[in-house]
């Protein structure tokens, strides 16, 4: 499976991920083929691009945790643009708000396994909503797994939920003709300017403003507050930055390609003094991250399959090389100190197509 830009979609090619239009309705099934119609609604919709299939690659199976996650993305997702719109027009919030962040701790902040987190699909009329939908059920997953105190996780999710909503305020004709450099700025200062409101929205509860202005504070200049003497972040802020960051990178983007997971826990493990060793923690104990099955490039070049995972050390499971049949266990240092994953294969041409059950047989 691999993405592909709304521009560089063909007829013929296969849909990884189910579409939906803005009611929730299933417009495109997975495994439907493209056709210059279907495209064209694609175009339409303004999906910044889709998941495709490769030409011999089956269709992944879907866990029942799959279909109830993207399920609650899309019912919660338009709930969420209603209520951040209603935000806006009556300055205040609704109790639906608060009911979306109980339905989310009840579905995700309690979970004992984990789950494969499904990144949606994206336009840049619906990024700052689905964005923040994930950011929160990824904080309320982090707080479960961090021992984190009711009310602090409430109010975690509740800044998630809320903390681009400044960008929802800028006026369309502001970055009608703005380049992407322009707009960008324009959106972080309106971003910037929503914490105001959103403290007046939330007056009651002023932790919602300081975890949103302590995220963005640290992700805007990380050497300041690397240099600066140590501040007292929340631990709401702790959470959300981890979370607010593996969504960003691992999302489709408006301009370039998304980030691997790999590539993404790579950067929130190099940077600890941003990203609180225990909130980094919480994520891969939340979501399936290399798991058995996997495709990978190693440094060496190789391709392999992950056999198992390694709970020690997420990054180094044990594999199988496609090439030698040899398994390796990253674990061993002694023997493969200097073998390492690179990175998730971004194309499945020339791989074999293993499942899982014929992993277990092969492990006996």
């Amino acid at each position: 499976m691999r993405f592909v830009k709304t521009e560089e979609l063909k007829t013929g090619m296969r849909i990884a991920r189910p579409i939906y239009n803005k009611k929730g309705v299933l417009l495109y099934e997975r495994d439907s083929r493209l056709t210059d119609a279907s495209i064209n609604s694609i175009k339409n919709f303004g999906l910044i691009g889709i998941y495709i299939l490769e030409p011999a690659e089956p269709v992944p199976p879907m866990t029942d945790d799959d279909i109830e996650f993207e399920r609650f993305q899309t019912v919660n997702v338009y709930a969420l643009e209603s209520e951040l719109n209603s935000i806006i027009m009556m300055h205040k919030a609704s109790p639906k708000l608060e009911m979306m962040v109980g339905e989310i701790v009840h579905t995700y902040g309690h979970l004992s396994r984990k789950i494969n987190f499904i990144q949606n699909l994206r336009s840049s009329e619906d990024y700052v909503y689905k964005h923040s939908l994930n950011v929160a059920i990824l904080s309320a997953m982090i707080c479960h797994k961090m021992n984190v105190q009711p009310s602090d996780t409430r109010e975690c999710i509740l800044a998630a939920l809320t903390h681009d909503i400044g960008r929802l305020m800028v006026p369309k004709n502001v970055i009608k003709d703005a380049d992407e450099a322009e707009k960008e700025r324009i959106y972080k200062n309106a971003e910037v300017n929503g914490y105001e409101f959103i403290e007046n929205v939330f007056a009651s509860t002023p932790n919602i403003k300081r975890i949103c202005a302590q995220t963005n504070k640290v992700l805007s200049d990380f050497k300041a507050h690397v240099e600066s003497e140590k501040v007292k972040i929340t631990v709401g802020a702790r959470v959300m930055l981890v979370a607010e960051t593996y969504d960003s990178m691992t999302a489709m983007q408006l301009s370039g390609e998304p980030a691997s997971e790999v590539e993404a826990l790579r950067y929130l493990y190099s940077n600890p003094e941003i990203f609180h060793p225990k909130a980094v923690e919480g994520l891969v104990e939340s979501i399936n991250i290399l798991g058995p099955g996997t495709a990978v490039e190693l440094n060496t070049g190789e391709k392999a399959l992950v056999l198992s995972v390694n709970v020690a050390d997420i990054l180094r499971p044990m594999v199988l090389v496609f090439a030698t049949n040899e398994i390796i266990d990253l674990s061993n240092k002694n023997l493969y100190d200097d073998i390492e994953i690179a990175d998730i294969m971004k194309t499945m041409d020339n791989r074999y197509a293993i499942d899982n059950d014929t992993v277990k047989k092969f492990l006996g």
